[in-house]
């Protein structure tokens, strides 16, 4: 969702460009059929296009509103535990791995904690 709030002014800026630039004719000797309304339908898609990529901005920022407050109420252990476990490339075991050596757990202590804060956050998010 941060990355669709920060980029899509980018976007926008991209759609309208390729709207405003001229296509180029391909010339390769045979007959053109061309389409007399292919100008309308062009500027017709990237106005829908546009208006899609604001629908999804609109969307980003309403559930930054919803999930920021409550990510900001766990604490960094917390924050570094689900990060891990859920936004990092590496494996699980990996991640149990990484948990443990930083916060000084063992494994079960590690998926304890981990489930444990995944309850937080579902409460901070959505209540009793």
């Amino acid at each position: 969702m941060k990355y669709i709030i920060d980029h899509t002014n980018e976007d926008i800026y991209v759609v309208e460009c390729r709207m405003t630039s001229p296509r180029n004719a391909v010339i390769n000797g045979m007959p053109n059929r061309s389409n007399p309304n292919a100008i309308e339908d062009k500027l017709a898609a990237s106005i829908d296009e546009i208006d899609v990529i604001r629908e999804r901005y609109r969307q980003a920022l309403e559930y930054m509103e919803w999930f920021k407050p409550a990510w900001d109420e766990l604490t960094d252990d917390e924050r570094y535990i689900l990060q891990e476990f859920f936004l990092s490339s590496g494996t699980k075991t990996a991640a149990v791995f990484n948990i443990g050596e930083k916060l000084f757990l063992e494994r079960s202590q590690v998926y304890y904690r981990k489930d444990k804060t995944v309850g937080r956050l579902a409460l901070l998010l959505y209540g009793k």
